[in-house]
């Protein structure tokens, strides 16, 4: 098969070379940017006086019908032995319009090719990552919903520490949420320039307007330097680094219910829909869909990790090791989009086991800080109700009850400006969390106003789906 560049060469390939050299098995993924590409690449061509009006519509015709034939027949690119996307295009591309098609590449390079369809590629499936975030922080907001007044043990160093509301632990993940929708939307506005038209690296030596054909591609405007462009995936790594967290805010939220569903918690209970049992055991129902996401994680980072390396050093303009940006990138797109897919539907379907957690979030002194608090009403200061408190506190484990449990002689004796009855109704669990209303708190009724917040958001924040072209 003949090679886009084999002019200047008299011998043939070593064949595990050739195999080792071809990016059509992965960067296939890209047909359609790169037929769209073609399209406004000949337009861009007609307007420069370069192709005839003729020429134009002939290629634009063709292309079109190559779309169709892919999108028809996947297996098309798939089978193909071209050695990547673009020799693909233009083989099939030929088979439709004859030497017409070797006009087409003219004042093109694959190098703002296929930079140019990684752009357009990414612009459109980073849109239907943010899409599935959306979902993820509505379901959410509606488990928020539901639980704005469900008392559990909040937790430091895996230690019992304070109450929170199940509801606020929940829109805790959809905050983190919001902070990797920003990244993405970030990274969106900043490679939505076009770089084709900056050829290899000097940039075209015909008079291409590409500004016009940005336009015409979608992007905000053109690139501004043909040396950065070709060679630029600052982007690519920015994507990376937003799958990275958003995949590390997942494998949180995971690791915190796989420990709140644990026999020895039972606070969660996961629906059969995301949980698997063991060939062994009878009795096991493991949380599968939430230890997979916890162990994607590490995978993705290695992505962006790998491109890093990668981009370290590259000496401008193009070189062939920017081909090794695409897999990673598109495994992590997969996956992630995938994980914040499952993760919803493990929210959308786990279950709080109500008595326990109210249980759980009355027992452990999680209210030992608001008895310091109460002191400090009554005039005592901090340090020295922090010290009183820890008194309590030993005093009733070797009562074995809880702070408000003690007898009424030993907290009249160790904390004589409350009485014992105001002390035992204030450390309740709904006053203490009832006291949590600051902006930002944990409180039943900053939840709910949260909760109204974040309903009230979200459909404006709704990214439209991008389509095909």
């Amino acid at each position: 098969m003949s090679k886009l560049w084999g002019g200047r060469f008299a011998g043939g390939l070593d064949p595990f070379f050739e195999a080792f050299n071809r990016s059509l098995p992965f960067d296939r993924r890209m047909v359609d940017e790169d037929l769209v590409g073609s399209a406004a690449w000949a337009r861009a061509l007609g307007r420069a006086g370069v192709l005839t009006a003729a020429e134009v519509k002939k290629l634009e015709k063709a292309l079109a019908t190559l779309r169709k034939r892919v999108a028809a027949d996947p297996g098309l690119c798939e089978r193909a032995a071209d050695e990547d996307v673009h020799s693909f295009v233009e083989r099939e591309l030929g088979e439709l319009v004859g030497t017409l098609a070797k006009k087409l590449h003219t004042g093109r390079s694959r190098n703002d090719q296929v930079a140019t369809d990684l752009r357009l590629w990414m612009k459109r499936c980073v849109g239907d990552l943010d899409l599935a975030m959306a979902g993820l922080q509505r379901a959410l907001v509606a488990l928020a919903a539901k639980t704005s007044d469900l008392p559990v043990p909040g937790y430091t160093h895996l230690q019992r520490a304070q109450p929170v509301t199940a509801g606020h632990h929940a829109l805790a993940y959809a905050e983190m949420l919001d902070r990797d929708r920003g990244r993405v939307a970030d990274a969106l506005r900043r490679m939505d320039r076009s770089p084709l038209g900056c050829g290899a690296l000097a940039g075209t030596a015909f008079p291409v307007d590409r500004k016009a054909l940005a336009e015409d591609l979608g992007f905000g405007g053109p690139t501004r330097n043909s040396l950065d462009t070709v060679s630029d995936r600052d982007h690519v790594a920015e994507v990376l680094f937003a799958c990275s967290l958003t995949m590390v805010h997942l494998s949180r939220l995971a690791e915190d219910w796989i420990f709140l569903g644990t026999f020895e918690s039972r606070l969660v209970r996961f629906a059969d829909a995301v949980a698997t049992g063991s060939s062994l055991m009878p009795q096991k129902k493991n949380p599968d869909a939430l230890e997979l996401i916890r162990g994607k994680c590490g995978r993705i980072a290695g992505h962006l990790q790998a491109l890093l390396m990668t981009m370290k050093g590259l000496p401008l303009a193009y070189d062939k090791d920017l081909q090794e940006d695409k897999e990673g990138l598109f495994d992590a797109l997969d996956q992630t989009t995938a994980c914040v897919r499952v993760m919803t539907t493990v929210v959308e379907t786990t279950e709080y086991d109500v008595e326990r957690c109210r249980a759980a979030a009355a027992t452990g002194y999680l209210n030992a800080t608001d008895l310091a608090d109460l002191l400090v009403l009554a005039g005592v200061p901090f340090r020295d109700a922090h010290e009183r408190v820890g008194i309590a506190v030993r005093t009733a484990i070797e009562h074995g009850c809880e702070l408000e449990d003690l007898p009424t002689d030993v907290l009249t004796d160790l904390m004589p400006e409350i009485p014992a009855a105001s002390l035992r109704r204030e450390l309740s669990v709904e006053r203490v969390l009832a006291r949590r209303k600051v902006f930002g708190g944990t409180a039943p009724s900053r939840v709910r106003a949260e909760v109204k917040a974040w309903q009230k958001r979200l459909p404006e924040a709704e990214p439209k789906k991008r389509g095909r072209r």
